[in-house]
């Protein structure tokens, strides 16, 4: 995947939020359908529940531990990335077992541009000379790390090709954030090339607000402190990435994810083409990922002022910023010389799509996917998630040789060129849109997967569905519903009203996605409701994106039993039949008004605390604090004076969550009253009509003009954060606008949501009309 899967920040970043509108007896009500084991599903007449149930468990005792390790061992025996001879091998392999297991599969190709390193260099030419190695050593114990000929070498794909020389600046993570502080230390990067390390944001951030200020080039490297020997023994003795592992990894602007040559269209071999210089997706400045030990001599030599100390890593030196003031000692400032050549070339991707065709609605599909392509071999990532993908397929396809017809047709994708740029998925969704608009109810997405603790992030109109799912499963280590197990961690971390609601509330409540993985282009450009399921949280240590993140490591030091693998393919395939057998679409839209909820009151706090922070910098400037703080021999200069916020008009958020509140409890009420008496009239061929306008929900949160200066991200709840990369903003339009201090945008958006909201509850309000038609006149 592209991103690392950081449980903690993941998991419960929105997870522990107060309930604002339906309080938990309201919502307590709303499960009575999915404690496990017993009650009536909802979207289910009595008897098609009874007859769910029963497939479920069957389904649930299927995956096999065994066959999740015989999976990952054969897709990750040998490098794999896109345009190489294996990966074309594992899409045809797993073409062959789709067909096996009775589905009706396909390739789909596509045709992307894929660079892959011509010329790489760093070096070090003052004040003394180094040049970085650039390489991950064979580890003798792990078997496919001598497979030298065929792994891609350590590079950022789609940076700019450039030959530069400058001076060398530490940015600590190189966010927006970091740069204002070198600014008040009086520190420049123009013309200058910057190391920075991994974490803080997405890597393709940090060459982004590089060139912003004027970098020349761009230089990422692992810092054990968080990635290394600071989190876990290094490799092969733990899990932990040695000195010299390298992240590779994409750095492609996010405003456009897929083939860079052929935006919000599908890259099919007639598809017209951009220039590679009119790509908006490659990055301006040349950018290179070192390893700790490559990074050492350079951070080393730099000298003049000592970095803050929350910018100071593991390393065992002081890390100094390259400029600013210096002593007679150490005057000389560090100078590098950095080159990136690549290889343009359009290679093939390999989309692998198979279908089992519903019994009942064919033409609505429910969505399941993993992608198959790693840096090199990708045992965690991504296999770890696709072998368990391909048992629940296998699982599933036993249960249609049982007897089982699903009501709608399923789709299992196993997709090629994530890793780059979500580029098969993307791609895929791209050509297929206006179908997919029609079709499609859910897309359920994994990666790469761990041990421990069950992470759900997506819709919100999903979440109620997904915690019902889960509390079917059981975790392998502590025999309690994964749900159950994840709630208890959230009692354990949260606090005050947090951990009341963690206690409380029926349904833990699930992040919202932003970007990193194959969920993307469905939610945020074709509209379509999505979850990102997995597990982790108890594995230490990572060799993300490395040569090390093979087989031998994973069965080392990661799901060694493989039984977590097997929680994710129940919990999954439970959800995909759920879904497609369901009379009803089990939406819930009360869990999503209560959640809008929560997105209106944090937009105007921050709002609130931006002007409450400008107004306190502001009177510490004019009282001089800044001034009689700032260390003579190491100056820290005063911030700039700043116009306070002004008031922005927030009645129309308001009242379009208020809107939506309304017509999620009427529709709620529908519900019940439909289900009453065993929800007979669920079997009446007219729910299908209430299926088609209940379709057009996540649909009605979009904009076609997109999110301002980002109109490929249409949905106007979620999208990745324009400077956050994979981190999630919500309602982004509005509160981006704010971050950026962008005032006029703030206040438009601020309309422009509000009448989204007011679309969406009209949307609902469609549904539940229909619905109510299913009642007989005097019925419940």
């Amino acid at each position: 995947m592209i991103r690392a899967r950081l449980f903690v920040s993941r998991v419960f970043a929105a997870a522990l939020l107060p309930t604002l509108v339906f309080p938990p007896q309201f919502l307590m009500a709303q499960m009575k359908g999915d404690a496990k084991g017993n009650g009536q599903l909802d979207g289910y007449s009595k008897a098609a529940s009874d007859t769910e149930r029963g497939w479920e468990e069957k389904f649930r005792g299927l995956p096999v531990p065994a066959t999740i390790r015989d999976n990952m061992q054969r897709l990750s025996a040998r490098p794999h990335h896109v345009g190489s001879p294996y990966d074309k091998d594992n899409a045809e392999w797993m073409l062959a077992k789709f067909k096996e297991w009775g589905f009706d599969a396909q390739i789909e190709n596509f045709y992307v541009l894929f660079p892959t390193p011509k010329e790489r260099l760093v070096e070090l030419i003052e004040p003394t000379k180094f040049t970085a190695s650039l390489k991950e050593p064979v580890v003798a114990e792990d078997p496919t790390s001598n497979q030298t000929a065929e792994q891609l070498p350590t590079y950022n794909a789609y940076s700019a090709d450039g030959d530069v020389t400058g001076p060398l600046v530490y940015v600590n993570y190189g966010t927006r954030e970091d740069y204002e502080e070198l600014d008040r230390l009086g520190i420049s990067v123009k013309g200058a090339v910057v190391i920075a390390r991994y974490g803080g944001a997405w890597r393709g951030i940090k060459p982004k607000v590089a060139a912003e200020h004027g970098a020349v080039g761009c230089i990422i490297y692992s810092d054990p402190a968080n990635d290394g020997y600071g989190v876990a023994d290094s490799y092969p003795k733990g899990a932990g990435r040695p000195k010299d592992g390298v992240q590779r990894g994409g750095v492609n602007d996010t405003d456009f994810p897929g083939d860079p040559l052929t935006p919000g269209v599908g890259a099919t071999k007639d598809a017209k083409r951009l220039d590679r210089k009119d790509s908006p997706i490659i990055t301006k400045i040349p950018v290179l990922p070192i390893s700790y030990a490559d990074a050492t001599p350079l951070l080393s030599a730099m000298t003049r002022r000592v970095a803050p100390a929350t910018w100071r890593g593991g390393l065992p030196i002081t890390y100094h910023l390259g400029q600013g003031m210096g002593t007679a000692e150490a005057p000389s400032a560090a100078k590098v010389h950095l080159k990136v050549f690549s290889n343009w070339d359009i290679k093939t991707l390999y989309d692998v799509i198979a279908k089992i065709p519903g019994s009942v609605e064919p033409d609505e599909w429910v969505i399941r996917g993993n992608h198959h392509d790693a840096w090199v071999n990708g045992a965690d990532d991504p296999i770890s998630g696709m072998s368990a993908e391909l048992e629940e397929a296998r699982a599933l396809g036993e249960l249609v040789k049982q007897g089982w017809k699903p009501r709608r047709t399923i789709v299992y994708c196993a997709w090629d060129g994530e890793e780059p740029g979500l580029l098969g998925s993307t791609e895929w969704v791209e050509t297929h849109v206006d179908e997919l608009r029609k079709k499609a109810v859910m897309y359920l997405n994994s990666d790469s997967t761990g041990r421990g603790y069950f992470f759900m992030e997506g819709s919100h109109g999903l979440e109620h569905f997904i915690n019902g799912v889960a509390a079917e499963v059981t975790d392998p280590e502590k025999n309690i519903p994964v749900v159950e197990r994840t709630r208890k961690l959230e009692i354990s971390r949260g606090r005050g009203n947090d951990r009341s609601e963690a206690r409380n509330r029926a349904d833990l409540r699930i992040g919202a996605l932003g970007d990193g993985s194959d969920y993307v282009s469905f939610l945020d450009f074709a509209g379509i409701p999505a979850l990102d399921l997995g597990f982790g949280g108890e594995d230490r240590g990572s060799q993300y994106h490395s040569i090390y993140d093979d087989f031998w490591w994973y069965t080392h030091f990661a799901d060694t039993e493989f039984v977590y693998g097997r929680a994710l393919a129940q919990v999954s395939g439970t959800a995909v039949m759920r879904m497609a057998d369901a009379e009803l679409l089990p939406y819930n839209f009360a869990n999503t008004s209560d959640t809008v909820e929560t997105y209106v009151d944090e937009v105007k706090k921050l709002l609130k605390t931006e002007q409450d922070e400008i107004a306190e910098k502001n009177k510490q400037i004019d009282e001089g604090v800044f001034d009689a703080t700032s260390d003579p021999k190491n100056p820290i200069a005063s911030p700039k004076h700043e116009d306070l916020p002004p008031f922005l008009n927030f009645a129309p958020l308001e009242n379009g969550a208020a809107a939506l509140t309304a017509s999620a409890k009427e529709y709620q009420k529908a519900v019940k009253a439909v289900e009453a008496n065993g929800g007979a009239a669920l079997d009446s061929a007219a729910v299908d009509e209430v299926n088609q306008l209940l379709m057009k929900t996540e649909r009605a949160y979009f904009r076609e003009a997109g999110l301002p200066g980002r109109s490929y991200f249409k949905h106007q709840l979620y999208a990745p954060g324009a400077y956050t990369g994979y981190g999630v903003k919500t309602l982004p339009a509005v509160r981006e606008a704010i971050e950026q201090r962008k005032w006029a945008i703030a206040d438009s958006s601020t309309i422009t949501v509000g009448q989204v909201l007011v679309d969406e509850s009209a949307a609902i309000k469609a549904a539940t009309e229909k619905l109510k038609a299913l009642v007989p006149a005097g019925g419940n």
